[in-house]
Formats: C-alpha cells, structure tokens, sequence
C-alpha cells in the first residue's frame, strides 16, 4: 500500500508556503460558513497542521520569522490606529484600568499556583506575569467592524501595554534575582537604559519620519520606511531589556499621526499585516500547542482548567470592575474583557525564559506541565477572546446606531466631490486631501476630470490627461476608494470644469491654486476667479507645499458674518474630518460670533478635535499670523465672493497679502456654498466676471509711477 506519511512533514521551503498560503485563504472561508471568528480558525489550522495534529508542515524558521513579526505587526497596527486625543482625554482611565487588568489577575494566578499546583514562589510570579500580560489577538476583529476609536477599544490597548510592561519589568527582576544581580545597582541601569530608550525614539523617529515624508513621495518606499522604524524601535526596545512588541507599541504611538487612517499608506501597511503577516503568527501559534494532552487526562487537565479558569476570571473582574467604576455600557465592558482575556507572543516569550532560569541543577524554574498548560491555554483563551470580541463589536454596533451623526450624514447625503487635475507634480497632493475630505461613512468615490484645450495639440494632451488620471485612480484605488474620471475638451477651462460639475451633480470642488507663473502672472491664473465666481458651491483651492500628513496644525481665518452664509456648517465639517484625521489641532480665528457657532457644532459632531479659538477683529490682522506659522502649520482662509454677506473689500488684497507674507506655506481658500443660482451671464447687478485689480487701481499705480513715489508693500 502506497505510504504518504514519508512524504510528511513537509520541509521545502516553497511548499511550506504554498500551504500556508492556502489555509490562508480557505480559513476564513470555512470559519465563515461556521459563523466562528476567522482568527480561531487561524489557530485551529495551525494546531491541525503541526507535529501535534497531523504532521504536515515541519515549523522552520519561517514560522519564528514572520511569526514575530506577525505580533509586532499587531501591536504596531494597534497603536497606529489608536484616537490619541481618546487616549489624552482617557489617560486616568487607561492607567487604571492597565493596573487593574495587571494586578487582579497576577494576585489571583500567584496564589492559585502556589496553593492549588503546589509551585514555588518564584514559579507563581512567572505564572503571574504570563496570566497578568495579554496579547491583542483578537485587534483585527475591531478593526473589521470599524470599532477602533471607541473609548473601550482606546481602553483596552493602552491598558494592554501598561499590564505588558509591568509584567516584563517584574520579569527582568525575577531573571536578575537567579543571575545574583538584584540590587539597587540593576534597577538604576534598567531604569535608565528604558528611559534612555523611550527618549531616543521620541527624539529621533518623529524627525526622521518629517524629513523622509517631505522629500520622498513614492509609495513603496514610504511603506518601507515605516517598517523600518518599527523594527528599529522593537531591536532598540529589546536591547534596553524589554520584550521588542512594547517597542512595536511605542513605534506605533509615536507615527500615529504620521499616517493618516484614510490614507494608501495605511492601507498598504493594513494590507500587508492582514494578509500576511498576522495569519502567519496565528497559524505559528497554533502549531505549538499540543492539543492531544487534552484528551490524556491526568494531572495536566488540572493545571490547564486552574490557569485558564483564573487567568481569565481575573480579566473579567478587572474588565466588569472598571466598566462599572467608569460608568460605561456593559456592552463596553464586554469589548474590554475580550481584548484583554487573550495570551499569546507574551506568554510564549515569558515561558521560554522561564525553561531557562535553572533553580537546582538539572532542574528548570518551568517544568513541562507548566509548559504544556500554557500553551494549552493559550489555545483555550484565544478561542474565548476572539467569540467575546465579535459578539461584543455586534453589540456595540447596535447599541451605537441612534448615536447623533446619522442625521448629520443624511443632511450630506449630497456629497460628491470632483477634483481638475493637470500638473502630475500636484495631483497626489489634491486626491490626499480628497481622501481627508471626503465622509467616509457615505462611501462615496471622488471624480477626477482633466479639461484640454480644443487646439492642435489635443490628441497629445488627451493622452496625457489620461495617463495622469489613471495614476490618480490607482491612488486613490490604494486607500480602497473608488474614482470617475474624464477628460474633457473645452476651448474654455472654466466653462469645461462648470458644465462638468453639473454633469455629475458634484457638491464642491477641490482644486489646485495657480503656480505656474510661465503661464499666467495673475494670482488666480487665467480661470480661477471666473470658477468661483461662476459656481455657487463650494470651491477648496489648495497649495500644498509639504505632505499633509507632516501637518502640526491648521489656522483658520474666519471673516465676519461669515456664519451667515449657507456653506458655514459644510467648511466647518470638513475641516474638523481633515484635521481629525491627521489628528492635529485646529485654531479658529474670528468674530467671537461665528466662533461660539463653531465650538458648538464641533463639540456635538466632532469632540475628539482639538479645536481652539481665537478673536481676531480685523481682517487687517493677517501679517501677524504670518508670524506664528511655522513650516508644519497650513493656513486656511475662508474667503467670499463680491456680493456675498461676508464679503469685505478687505479680502481683495488677499493675493498681495499671500504673495507678501505666505509665499512658503501650506494654504487652502476656501469659497463656500451660496443661495441661487450662479450669474452666468451680465447683470446690472453684479457681473459674472470680476477682475483682481480695478480699474481705479491701475489708475492710482500709473500716477504714482509717473511722479516716482514709491509704494509700500
């Protein structure tokens, strides 16, 4: 009879892969049918597959490599995706609930060792620190549902990294007691290299990664940049004597907002983790655990039943008690128990160390019932957390449906926003700012469109212009958002860019502002003032000078009465969404009028924005915020069109004042949305088309030329 098993394990690297791979793919499909948590089957594949199931790959190096970095990945993508002001506006919360989720559990499982499994005192704290630590296995179910910000979500990851460092920090001691170092000379070194290492990568990382984003745009090698920082903070982390995944954590902490969440480069860096890494490590997990002992009986069904039994009661009461004691939704607690009852990567490192640390000759700190109960418990927890999150993330969902918003998102149901492109240098800037503008929750696609002159050179330029709009469609494809695009022949660019926007019904547009001075020397260039002035809606005109996600914060200058004009309340949302996204702060600047409107609208729909207020009585006093802007501020001003309630005749120095004082800065102007129709023909009224400078202007500049009085700038 034919034998298959000499065939098994599998050792070749590239049919390891090809397996993985498949169950990769085919895991979640079945876990699917089953209504199970994709990442226990995960798990489970991982257990069928390995020497303890059915012998079919061998656990080579591969499994360590992408193993470790499978939970780097998740501890990096947890902090990457953490609300930061949650956790500023949390931080009291989450250093209790951190000791809370450390210590219940590490006084329960100490004495649970001691009195039940007959351990010694120093084999109870090891087990304590593996039991009192957690692993965010069961993160990526959050981040499907979409769930990432909430404040139990925010919570538990902070929580998870205090109970960690806690729990490694009392495991160096228990290591430096075995190795006669214990003193008050080992923990002045220990707390200095920490210290040391968590200063370094605040200094350092946040300026590497300013200037990197500054000079290099190119997707893949951003992408590998941030990867190298987080490795670089888990070796240095590792170094100053702490486990790599807290540095994994604090990489994460540290570029948060550096990356955008609805930016490609999250994405990708999601992309990867999902796909690949993060499978791997659950699939490595899995094949560690000997889930036949199980099904033997004996003494180590009752180590297993003690330390999961107390390991994750402790969790729970840590979880209910601050729930209760922070007055939040039971269902929150619930989302709390669950990302917090899971041990993995932790564990494993903590038991490894354990196997090492020889208490009598011959004899180890970890035996193997030890061994073998935490991996088995390993297996059992996992499963737990993964069905506590999934069902808690449901109830959260439904809990959460009525919560104000929804009728906000009705009332913008009107939103397209189209984007003219023509310059490739200024394309990607214009689709960033589209992908931070846009709602997310309408899951709406941008129209990109590139309007051609109707001249001999058309064909050449039609080529062009489709080239250019396929690389934005792949941008913005990259952020999982979807884009129309035309090219368009107009023997007029505005008029081409207006009838276009009535075509596709947009709502705004956004735009580049006019730089290239070769081919106009007019502030608005040849047809931006007859857009705006030829559209009621509103009308974004960027220059981006520097990657937007570098931003620090944004300065808002508000006119007078400009909460008067319809288009307020739609400026006003998507500032807070771009800076909410960036998370940086946000200065209004205006009439304590408009400002009391927009504190309010911002605390009822966006109150995790960092927004402050400033009066500014004139318009006259531009020059004096030029002073206060630095290279990682942009400036916006709201402006409006002759006619309008808002209007000034302030505001028509503006392109002097920009020219003269905001030459180097990121800027947006921003027209808002008006009553009526636009006038797209002359009135007696007002007419469709105004100049920058009037004719009395240019009268007044020609008599003072003539009698050579210089003017002032």
């Amino acid at each position: 009879m034919f034998d298959l098993s000499q065939y098994f394990p599998i050792t070749d690297p590239t049919l390891i892969f090809f397996v993985v791979m498949l169950i990769i793919l085919f895991a979640p499909i079945i876990m699917g049918r089953l209504r199970i948590p994709h990442i226990i089957g995960m798990v489970l594949a991982g257990v069928l597959v390995g020497k303890y199931g059915l012998n079919i790959l061998q656990r080579d190096a591969s499994f360590e490599l992408f193993g470790k970095v499978g939970v780097y990945y998740i501890m990096f993508l947890a902090a990457l995706e953490m609300d930061m002001q949650g956790v500023k506006k949390y931080k009291n919360l989450i250093f209790t609930f951190g000791l809370l989720t450390f210590l219940v559990p590490f006084v329960l499982c100490f004495f649970m060792g001691t009195a039940l499994l007959g351990y010694s005192m120093m084999g109870a704290v090891l087990l304590g620190c593996i039991m009192s630590s957690n692993t965010l296995v069961s993160y990526p179910i959050v981040a499907r549902y979409g769930l990432q910000r909430k404040p139990s979500v925010t919570l538990s990851v902070g929580s998870s990294m205090i109970s960690l460092l806690m729990a490694l920090i009392i495991l160096a001691a228990l290591v430096a007691s075995y190795r006669n170092d214990e003193g008050a000379l080992f923990w002045v070194i220990f707390a200095a290299k920490f210290f040391g290492y968590c200063a370094a990568m605040f200094f350092i990382i946040p300026r590497m990664t300013r200037w990197f984003l500054r000079r290099y745009s190119d997707a893949v090698m951003q992408f590998i940049f941030i990867m190298a920082m987080l490795f670089m903070s888990a070796a240095c982390c590792q170094l100053a004597g702490v486990e790599g995944i807290f540095g994994a954590f604090l990489a994460g902490l540290i570029l948060n907002r550096y990356v955008p969440r609805v930016s490609p480069l999250m994405n990708r860096i999601e992309f990867i983790g999902n796909a690949l890494f993060i499978p791997y490590f659950l699939i490595g997990v899995g094949m560690l655990i000997n889930a036949r002992l199980l099904f033997g009986g004996g003494h180590i069904l009752w180590v297993v039943f003690c330390i999961v039994l107390f390991g994750t009661l402790g969790k729970a009461l840590a979880a209910y008690i601050a729930c209760l004691g922070f007055h939040m939704p039971l269902s929150s607690g619930h989302m709390m128990f669950g990302l917090t009852s899971a041990h993995a990567a932790g564990g494993i490192a903590m038991v490894m160390v354990g196997m090492k640390l020889e208490v009598e000759p011959g004899q180890y700190l970890v035996d193997n019932d030890m061994l073998n109960g935490v991996v088995c418990m390993i297996l059992v927890t996992c499963i737990i957390s993964s069905l506590m999150t999934d069902w808690s993330a449901r109830k959260i969902i439904l809990r959460d449906k009525t919560l104000p918003g929804s009728d906000l998102d009705k009332k913008a149901d009107d939103e397209k926003i189209l984007i003219p492109v023509k310059y490739p240098e200024y394309a990607d800037n214009l689709i960033q700012l589209g992908l931070l503008v846009r709602n997310q929750k309408l899951n709406r696609g941008l129209i990109a469109m590139n309007v051609v002159y109707d001249d001999k050179n058309i064909r050449y330029n039609m080529e062009q212009g489709q080239h250019l709009l396929e690389h934005c469609t792949k941008l913005a494809a990259s952020a999982d958002v979807q884009m129309q695009t035309q090219v368009r022949i107009a023997a007029n660019i505005a008029n081409g860019i207006k009838h276009a926007f009535n075509e596709f019904k947009a709502s705004e547009i956004i735009i580049g502002m006019h730089m290239h001075h070769d081919v106009s020397n007019k502030f608005w260039g040849d047809f931006h003032q007859s857009l705006f002035n030829g559209l009621n809606r509103q009308i974004i005109m960027a220059r981006i000078r520097r990657p937007l996600n570098t931003l620090h914060r944004i300065q808002v200058v508000v006119p007078s009465r400009a909460e008067y004009e319809p288009g307020f309340y739609r400026w006003i949302e998507h500032l807070a969404r771009i800076a909410g996204n960036l998370e940086c702060g946000i200065l209004f600047k205006g009439r304590s009028e408009a400002l009391s409107l927009i504190n309010e609208y911002l605390q009822n729909t966006h109150p995790s924005v960092r927004a402050e207020y400033t009066v500014m009585q004139h318009w006259n006093e531009l020059p004096k915020i030029a002073a206060s802007m630095t290279d990682d501020q942009m400036l916006v001003i709201i402006s409006a069109r002759k006619g309008t309630v808002s209007y000034k005749t302030a505001q028509e120095r503006l392109p002097e004042e920009i020219e003269t004082y905001f030459a180097g800065t990121n800027l947006l102007i921003i027209f808002p949305d008006q009553y009526g129709t636009p006038l797209d023909s002359m009135t007696f009224a007002e007419p469709s088309h105004q100049e920058e400078e009037s004719a009395y202007h240019l009268l007044n500049d020609w008599i003072h030329g003539k009698l050579g009085v210089n003017k002032k700038k």
